[in-house]
């Protein structure tokens, strides 16, 4: 059974830093690139970040650019979001998700696992 158990969020003013966990279990961690979501009550649902299976690529939603950073220790089964200069848009709850696609000459279905969130809350 898949589980993700999402960890660190917290209450932080503006501007402060927060580190996120996600601890897998339930599949081959290192064999699937890991993605950060978010749900804000501005935005709803938002894609935050990925991470590539070895760690050696990512990519970042442009609200977040050059704030966040994503990385893993596959030795762990663990995702990490790490989160500078946070802003008050910043908050939401936010999980990490694993895709799985389910592919056959027809093309593929993605099926997506996350855990129950962690919630981040950015006041002054």
């Amino acid at each position: 059974e898949v589980q993700l158990v999402e960890s660190g969020g917290g209450l932080v003013q503006p501007g402060g830093s927060l580190r996120l966990s996600c601890t897998a279990s339930g599949f081959s961690f290192n064999s699937y690139a890991m993605t950060w979501l978010r749900v804000t009550p501005e935005k709803g649902l938002e894609w935050v970040s990925a991470i590539t299976r070895g760690g050696t690529r990512t990519s970042y939603g442009d609200s977040v650019k050059g704030r966040f950073t994503v990385s893993r220790d596959n030795a762990r089964n663990t995702l990490y979001l790490q989160m500078n200069n946070l802003k008050p848009d910043d908050t939401g709850v936010y999980y990490c998700d694993h895709r799985v696609d389910d592919c056959s000459g027809d093309g593929c279905l993605p099926r997506d696992y996350w855990g129950q969130g962690t919630q981040v809350t950015v006041s002054a």
